[in-house]
């Protein structure tokens, strides 16, 4: 059904696993339906967005509070005859929800995350941003939860079940990816990795990450071995204070602050080993980028985590906070190192039957369809 027409939006600003999706998904989509993005700002996630060869548009907003795209918006869904608008994440949501009194098609969003969780960190955007998502939210006729934690998470708010759907994140498993060597890399950052076994974390630096659980693990096992380095990718509010735990505990020549990284692939490839530490995940896109390198993963067992990793065989999964049990998850890798070639072939194998992007938008389809023809 090619002549289906879904227009995306998204505020543009996105950096982390949202980019990911929105781009492997509409690039996919583009070969079932006719599909098209707006943003709301330059950026990367733009240039990222020409690059892949999807059709995008940046509709500027001077500021959050800046309505004078909407009627932008009206227009380009009147005469282009979009059959219904998905939107992505907080700025996307309030957009949408004050479109949808303008139009007459269906208005889906994607729960990528726990919106009660987006602006932990920040007291000023908890208060003001947090409540106006939440109440954009009421406003959706349809709801995509990347997976059935979250769908779950909905039901528990009073969202009604019938109208959300589970989609889990995929990823592009035949594209080129493009990468440096682990050398190269490491010589970007004037570390000296030698033989030791690389431990990395990526992701924003903010408290719903808890990457204090990562360093405290670190510290830990540095009293067992000292052939291991720790690398945290990564820029946010909670940077600070984690840079300071870091002095604190007299680890600066173990861990290594990376700021944000760009090519991601060339972190993955330069780690041995793949962690996440998060309070609170959907199913993120860093676990699923270093399982296409053959990474194994040890993560916290939250969202739909445990549906790719299978404990023992893929990686291993921890209890939040649980930093003692980190470490000898690590531990126990390091010591038998064929292991980690082996849970990451393993790990690849479960991402590639799975959780591919073409799986992901073939869903999507499917579930567009099923919305209109509810009517």
């Amino acid at each position: 059904m090619k002549d289906l027409k879904v227009l995306h939006l998204i505020s543009g600003g996105d950096t982390g696993g949202a980019k990911t999706h929105v781009i492997s998904l509409v690039k996919e989509l583009d070969r079932l339906i006719e599909v098209k993005i707006i943003c709301f700002m330059d950026g990367v996630f733009y240039r990222e967005a020409l690059k892949a060869g999807i059709d995008i548009e940046v509709l500027e907003q001077k500021s959050r509070v800046d309505l004078s795209i909407i009627r932008k918006i009206e227009g380009e869904i009147e005469g282009k005859g979009y059959h219904m608008v998905h939107c992505h994440g907080a700025r996307a949501n309030f957009i949408g929800a004050i479109l949808k009194g303008q139009i007459d098609i269906p208005l889906v969003t994607t729960i990528h995350s726990d919106y009660k969780l987006d602006f932990e960190d920040s007291l000023y955007k908890r208060l003001i941003y947090t409540p106006l998502n939440a109440l954009a939210l009421r406003r959706f006729d349809y709801y995509m939860a990347v997976s059935h934690a979250f769908k779950s998470m909905l039901v528990d708010r009073n969202f009604d079940e019938d109208r959300i759907f589970i989609v889990y994140n995929g990823i592009d498993m035949e594209g080129p990816i493009d990468y440096v060597s682990r050398d190269q890399f490491l010589k970007r950052y004037g570390i000296q990795g030698n033989d030791r076994v690389i431990i990395g974390i990526m992701g924003r630096l903010d408290q719903v990450k808890d990457h204090e659980t990562f360093i405290r693990a670190a510290s830990e096992l540095l009293k067992y071995r000292e052939d291991v380095l720790f690398l945290i990718a990564g820029t946010g509010n909670d940077e600070m204070r984690l840079r300071k735990l870091v002095e604190d505990m007299d680890l600066r020549e173990h861990i290594h602050f990376l700021g944000f990284v760009e090519d991601e692939y060339s972190f993955f490839n330069a780690i041995d080993i793949n962690v996440l530490t998060s309070i609170s995940e959907s199913f993120p896109y860093v676990l699923l980028e270093g399982a296409r390198l053959k990474k194994p993963a040890i993560s916290t067992k939250v969202g739909g985590i445990d549906k790719l990793i299978e404990d023992g065989f893929s990686g291993n999964l921890i209890e939040v906070g649980d930093w003692k049990g980190l470490a000898k998850a690590i531990l126990s890798l390091m010591k038998d190192r064929g292991r980690i070639g082996d849970m990451g072939q393993n790990l690849y194998e479960t991402l590639k039957r799975n959780f591919s992007a073409q799986r992901m938008a073939e869903d999507h389809h499917s579930i567009y369809e099923q919305i209109l023809d509810r009517g």
